[in-house]
């Protein structure tokens, strides 16, 4: 599968953002999905993940209440609607698939394939 992300800028603390990462390849529907980060200096972190059919979702402690993931299996796309945003959520974004994984997984290594990234810049 090969993933597209998109939707990345530079907004204001308090701002919002929403993410898209369309898929395209294999079905779409067989694959955990998941949303994560990386700051300069900083490792990879998990932001959010779902699962397959979307009935699960997990999120970071930071995040959550601010940030919502969500997807469209007919639409092969995973999205992250990101609100109240802050300074610390500056970081590349990456959309990354986990073949047929129940639950879905937070831990980066666990996933299969991997978006070409894009930057979110927050500033106070």
């Amino acid at each position: 599968v090969q993933l597209q992300a998109s939707g990345g800028g530079l907004v204001q603390a308090g701002g919002s953002l929403r993410l898209s990462c369309a898929a395209s390849g294999r079905t779409f529907s067989s694959y955990a999905m998941g949303w994560f980060r990386q700051a300069p200096g900083k490792e990879r972190e998990f932001v959010a993940v779902i699962s397959k059919t979307g009935v699960s979702t997990i999120y970071r402690a930071s995040v959550k209440g601010r940030f919502t993931i969500s997807r469209d299996n007919a639409k092969n796309t995973v999205y992250l609607q990101m609100n109240s945003l802050k300074p610390e959520d500056t970081a590349v974004y990456y959309c990354a698939a986990d073949y047929l994984k129940v639950p879905p997984s937070t831990f980066p290594a666990e996933y299969d394939y991997w978006g070409q990234g894009t930057l979110v810049t927050v500033s106070s």
